[in-house]
């Protein structure tokens, strides 16, 4: 009954208009959106699998740049991975559409000339009689289950044409249509239009060109009231900014990095590490070493530098300055020899060896020599590096001291309490930390540290000779950190003269004396500490000079002044299960 009821409704009685509205629905239906669908849904799905390599290898090299975390990764894995299934469940569901729009053809044939056979040859029928009436019923079918097929066809284009747009596919098509309030308007016109069209249901039509008119008046006026709020906003900008407060010219950076306009490639370097990237793992590399968070470091361009110039300031006052080649190699001998290469001399500028700058082209010559070769980058990475270790005790602040306090653990907290304020304040602890750094030694270890601290403030609240108690306590660390290759601690040792020289030389009480040595005998002293040590380096050796703890704070004050990266221990800071290997006197 529905099926001659609809067959009825749609044809009027002729089975020629039904077979026409039928073939219609069809072609629509099998040319052009199951057919448009099935082969956008087949190359998306082709496109989709070549460039997942490309994707996750991109996924890869962002996490071990750093600049996504183990979940961020693994969300953007299972985003590439449902992108994937999506288009390859697509690919085959447009199959299965593109069937039922076949199958539903094939099917009206075969009841249609089914139909006739059955009327002409059982029941008697003549030609025209069983084609009218069998058409009828098989074109009525076919349009009832036509319909479904071609709203189900439409909504699978719908989907896999939702291409650039996140979230589900109706958010999507809403998202569109709202976008254009005048679309929506026309179309509530047309519905009035055909509502007062003769044979046309009008309530079905009035009441879908109301709910468009109503969405179209609606999105309008709001389009408008977000118009008249960005033009108001953009006026808000336009309006004279109050003065920045003077006091904000008080603030300083703690590190700074200027570049010449000629290096700001490195920090946007398509191809190699970038700097920015290096210093992410400068501060990461000296927290692990050092126990010292390094401040963030600003960079930032210098129209008054030389193009290729770059200075590293700490607190604002220059602390290192050098010159780098973008797009060319740094080489360096290690044997000290004159580099075979051609090339720009130069000097590195860090530590001042001779080196001399290469095209890329050159590289693997000057690495099958033996070469050190290094990039930009890493030269202006090496030398901040260097620049930082050198000022670790000024950028160590009151803050940053009592911040490194606070993250201890509650194990250690009892500790503190102990200790601060009545034994020391935060500002002692923070000389005392501050006095380390200055000699490189790590303050990683800040439970011990605090310790030697608590045990030296009971005998005294001189911040130098607590030092040395913490310098003692911290005898294996500093036996570790100056060990050589083959795990001995290569030592100079001072010649009993040179003890009784320094001894002598002090003066005022133990924990106020001071050095009150000849000008001349520094001479001879700076002169015999340069032999020893230029004897040992031509040997390959890097020694430490070692002395009495009585003098060493003394000693080191001197040494530092033409030989900062020497090390000075004591024989207290020598551990006992340390392997040494004295290699002389001073």
């Amino acid at each position: 009954m529905v099926i001659q009821a609809f067959g009825n409704f749609v044809m009027g009685g002729n089975f020629i208009i039904g077979i026409i509205i039928f073939g219609i629905l069809v072609i629509v239906n099998f040319v052009v959106i199951t057919k448009g669908s099935g082969r956008i849904a087949e190359v998306a799905a082709r496109f989709s699998l070549d460039a997942m390599p490309g994707k996750q290898m991109a996924i890869d090299a962002d996490l071990s740049a750093g600049l996504i975390d183990e979940n961020d990764a693994r969300a953007r894995r299972k985003e590439l991975e449902d992108e994937s299934n999506f288009f390859g469940s697509m690919d085959g569901a447009a199959k299965f559409v593109r069937g039922d729009a076949i199958a539903g053809l094939l099917i009206t044939f075969i009841n249609v000339i089914g139909g006739i056979i059955i009327g002409m040859g059982q029941q008697g029928l003549s030609l025209n009689a069983a084609a009218e009436s069998y058409t009828l019923l098989t074109v009525g079918d076919g349009l009832v289950s036509q319909i479904p097929a071609l709203i189900v066809s439409t909504a699978a284009g719908m989907v896999v044409t939702k291409a650039g747009v996140s979230g589900s596919a109706d958010k999507a098509v809403f998202g569109q249509l709202s976008g254009y309030p005048s679309a929506l308007g026309l179309s509530s016109f047309l519905m009035v239009a055909l509502a007062l069209m003769p044979g046309v249901p009008l309530l079905p039509f009035l009441t879908l060109a109301g709910f468009c008119g109503t969405a179209s008046w609606v999105i309008h006026h709001r389009q408008q009231a977000a118009q008249e709020a960005e033009v108001a906003a953009e006026v808000a900008e336009q309006a004279p900014v109050a003065d920045e407060p003077i006091s904000t010219a008080l603030q300083i950076d703690q590190i700074r990095l200027e570049l010449g306009y000629g290096l700001l490639s490195m920090i946007s370097a398509a191809k190699g590490q970038r700097l920015t990237d290096q210093i992410k793992a400068l501060r990461r590399q000296l927290a692990s070493d050092m126990g010292f968070i390094l401040p963030a470091v600003r960079i930032q361009d210098n129209m008054q530098l030389p193009a290729n110039t770059y200075v590293v300031r700490i607190k604002e006052i220059e602390a290192g300055r050098g010159d780098v080649r973008p797009n060319m190699l740094l080489v360096m001998d290690p044997r000290g020899d004159p580099i075979d290469l051609t090339g720009e001399d130069t000097t590195e500028p860090t530590f001042g060896l001779p080196a001399k700058w290469v095209t890329e082209s050159h590289k693997e010559e000057a690495l099958f020599r033996g070469y050190t070769v290094v990039d930009p980058a890493t030269v202006v990475t090496t030398h901040l590096t260097e620049t930082v270790k050198d000022g670790m005790s000024e950028l160590l602040s009151f803050a940053e001291t009592q911040r490194l306090l606070d993250e201890l653990n509650g194990d250690h907290q009892k500790l503190i309490a102990d200790l601060i304020p009545t034994q020391i304040t935060v500002g002692g602890v923070q000389r005392v930390l501050q006095n380390l750094l200055t000699e490189r030694v790590s303050i990683r270890d800040l439970p011990t540290i605090l310790e030697a601290v608590h045990e030296a403030c009971a005998i005294t609240r001189n911040v130098a000779m607590i030092t040395e108690h913490v310098r003692s306590r911290l005898a294996r660390q500093l036996s570790d950190e100056n060990a050589n290759d083959d795990g001995f601690v290569p030592i100079l040792s001072l010649t009993p003269a040179w003890e009784q020289a320094f001894a002598e030389s002090l003066i005022g009480d133990k924990e106020d004396a001071q050095l009150a040595m000849a000008p001349s005998k520094l001479q001879e002293f700076i002169g015999a500490v340069r032999q020893a040590f230029d004897q040992q380096a031509m040997a390959g050796e890097a020694p430490v000079l070692l002395t009495s703890p009585g003098i060493r704070p003394f000693v080191r004050s001197i040494v530092e002044r033409f030989r900062p990266q020497t090390v000075v221990l004591s024989q207290n800071e020598i551990h006992p299960k340390a392997r040494i290997r004295t290699l002389g006197g001073v």
